[in-house]
This record gives C-alpha cells, structure tokens and sequence, in this order.
C-alpha cells in the first residue's frame, strides 16, 4: 500500500463506500448522495494544496485494487497532528486500516514539530480502535458526548502515541 494525494477523480470510488451505511455507522457524515461525496473530495483536495500543511488527505492504493481507502493528518496545535482514515467496506479484514494508519503515522512525525498523534473513533467501533492500537497508538480515555449522530451523541475513545514511543 502507498498513499498519494487525493485528487478529484478520485471522488467516484470514495463514493462506493461513503454512499454505504456500514462505512458511516460511526461517523458524523453519510450515507452521502454523490454530490455530498463530491464536495468532500474537493474540499480535501484544496485543502492538501494549502502552504500551511494544516490537513493532508491521502489516498490509499494497492497495485491491483487502485484507491482501497482514504486517510488524514490534520495539525490540532503547533505540535499535536490528528489520523483519519476509511477503507473501501470490500476491504474490511484485510489489513488495510492498520496500514492506512502506519502511514499516516509516518506522514505526521515528518514534521519535527509534531511530538503527538492522536486519533479517536467512537468506542462501538471496536475494529477501528484495534486498528489504532495495532497501529501503535494507546488508549487513554474516553471522552463524553464529542459529536451528534443519527442515533444521538457518540463518546470518542482517545488514542494516541508520542514522538518518542513511535517507531517507524
């Protein structure tokens, strides 16, 4: 897997698995209609164009599968980034989150001011919290009420990892 700039011809295949209610069970957004879709990957895309490097959206490929998912590195501070990711529901199981969020990893330590990765998921969603531990990051709490679903308020359970407890 590598990872590559998100670009606007993308949008057709994010839109395979933000269309499906499986991908967005947990998130705040979906199942999106294609211009919803659309507009998301635009607005990555300027976004990654930006000089101040605040958020970096990638997309996430394999040689005989094309884009299998997408991924983010946002900076929170000056020296804390935050990792997003989502694969192609057709990939689930195969590895492909924990390689997704190594990457971004990767991407975010680039910088020598980032000294904390974080990334959360809503604590239902247990194979995206194993994927942050696979990925090296801790569980260090949960916090209450973060953001409003279909289905009422959604706790985030934090993970995170330091510069020094990273390793490539």
């Amino acid at each position: 897997m590598s990872l590559r700039p998100i670009e606007l011809a993308d949008a057709g295949r994010v839109h395979e698995w933000a269309s499906d209610e499986r991908a967005c069970r947990y998130q705040t957004w979906g199942p999106n209609t294609r211009d919803e879709t659309e507009d998301f990957v635009a607005e990555a895309v300027r976004a990654s164009h930006q000089p101040d490097g605040a958020r970096q959206v990638w997309a996430a490929t394999s040689p005989d599968l094309d884009v299998v998912g997408i991924g983010e590195v946002k900076r929170v501070t000056r020296t804390c980034a935050e990792i997003a990711y989502a694969v192609h529901v057709e990939q689930w199981g195969r590895g492909f989150a924990t390689q997704l969020a190594r990457l971004l990893l990767e991407v975010a330590f680039v910088d020598p001011a980032i000294a904390r990765v974080q990334g959360t998921c809503d604590p239902r969603n247990l194979a995206s919290a194993a994927v942050l531990r696979k990925a090296g990051l801790l569980y260090e709490g949960t916090m209450r009420h973060t953001a409003h679903l279909r289905d009422g308020w959604r706790d985030s359970a934090m993970h995170a990892v330091l510069r020094g407890e990273w390793s490539a």
